[in-house]
């Protein structure tokens, strides 16, 4: 039954949403729980099925982190709307980075995504890493309603799904009676903008917990096993079979999602890059244009052979102007991470260690805000490599990719 069950769902997944419309089917799953009860429609997705069917051509981005960017679900919602929309020309644009929750896909919204063109259907998920990398509520809160801000304010009837995955933490929490923060955070946000959202975390332990499948033997990880990935597939073709359940009329017209006032007004709807050439710098700090570790550690996209601007001499510092209401850093986190000191505007110097619990492994990206409350206006950060280090540490290094700003976008705008 187990295995029946799996081959059936990674059809379903690869092939066409119409094999999970057939009798024989559902027959095998009658006995199981409904993936609807997990789906929070809130409005609908008629604005992207109307583009889809109207106009003949589709843009979908998927934005998070690993299990986003590794294959799996997403191949399979892909190959679901190509089949759903025949005559439909799609543009897929994967944007997902492992190890990458709201934080970093709030300010990478725009050179990842929204430069490629008008977007009509974006998939969210960062569940698993707001958690995980020990974003705060207000964090969390702040980038996920600035990803909304910034699809809408760059296509006002772009249609947005926000999907929380499933790890051991959170089934432990729904199993206690509690739902994790991090979905009640990300939820928030959801409710506020009516965006649906597509709950696999609370599915997956009620699945499990049901008796249907198991943990050890069959979804395995929190980057799921083939048969997990169809399990995520199946549910998310379920929701989209209802989403595109009504008809479109010939003259339906697209009408903008509302953009009501934010819930935190320092929310990261201007979000952006800033290219390492922004910044001024002293001796001791360099740019090497096609940065390479050359050790054994592992590295992410996008943050090996690329430009980085690295300091490893305790005491060389370097000067940042920006304008905005948050400023911060992504580095490249690994073996020889160092400490830094910074001010903002004079202000008092404050210390931040860059190794992680991961720098040991990999050279982790990892989105640093150093202020997220500022004025609207005009600042100066100032920072210098510390002549302490963690003790776990190889090194005094820091090694910027990008700068990034919630403010004004100047030139050097990445």
């Amino acid at each position: 039954m187990k295995l029946r069950f799996a081959i059936t769902l990674l059809l379903i997944a690869s092939i066409t949403a119409l094999y999970a419309q057939s009798p024989e089917y559902h027959s095998e799953i009658d006995s199981r729980l409904d993936a609807s009860l997990y789906h929070q429609m809130r409005g609908d997705l008629h604005h992207c099925q109307t583009i889809f069917e109207q106009s003949g051509k589709g843009r979908v981005a998927f934005l998070g982190g690993s299990i986003t960017y590794g294959t799996g679900w997403r191949d399979s919602i892909c190959k679901y709307l190509v089949h759903r929309f025949p005559d439909t020309e799609f543009e897929f644009i994967p944007a997902g980075i492992p190890s990458m929750g709201t934080t970093p896909a709030a300010f990478r919204l725009e050179r990842d995504v929204l430069a490629r063109g008008t977007i009509d259907l974006l998939f969210e998920e960062a569940a698993v890493n707001d958690a995980s990398n020990g974003r705060t509520v207000t964090e969390q809160i702040r980038a996920m309603e600035g990803i909304a801000r910034q699809l809408w304010r760059s296509n006002p009837s772009a249609d947005m799904v926000i999907m929380h995955f499933v790890d051991p933490d959170k089934m432990e929490t729904y199993r206690s009676g509690r739902e994790p923060e991090v979905i009640t955070n990300h939820n928030l946000v959801a409710e506020h903008y009516q965006i649906p959202t597509i709950n696999l975390a609370k599915e997956v332990t009620d699945r499990i917990d049901h008796g249907e499948f198991n943990w050890e033997d069959d979804f395995k990880d929190l980057h799921p096993s083939p048969f997990g990935q169809g399990v995520y597939a199946h549910s998310m073709i379920q929701f989209l079979n209802n989403a595109f359940d009504g008809p479109v009329a010939p003259g339906d017209q697209l009408t903008p999602h509302p953009l009501p006032n934010p819930i935190d007004v320092n929310c990261y709807e201007n979000g952006h890059l800033l290219d390492i050439s922004s910044a001024r710098y002293s001796r001791g700090w360099q740019v090497d244009s096609l940065w390479n570790p050359g050790d054994d550690k592992r590295v992410r996209p996008n943050y090996v052979d690329v430009p980085m601007l690295i300091g490893s001499t305790p005491g060389s510092s370097l000067k940042l102007t920006f304008e905005g209401k948050a400023v911060g850093l992504a580095v490249a986190a690994g073996p020889d991470a160092g400490i830094i000191d910074y001010r903002i505007d004079k202000g008092d110097w404050q210390r931040l260690n860059l190794f992680t619990v991961w720098s040991k492994q990999i050279h982790l990206p990892w989105y640093y805000t150093l202020a997220g409350d500022l004025a609207n206006e005009n600042h100066l950060l100032e920072m210098k490599v510390s002549s302490s280090k963690d003790e776990r540490s190889e090194g005094h290094v820091c090694r910027i990719r990008y700068f990034y700003v919630n403010g004004l976008k100047p030139e050097s705008r990445l």
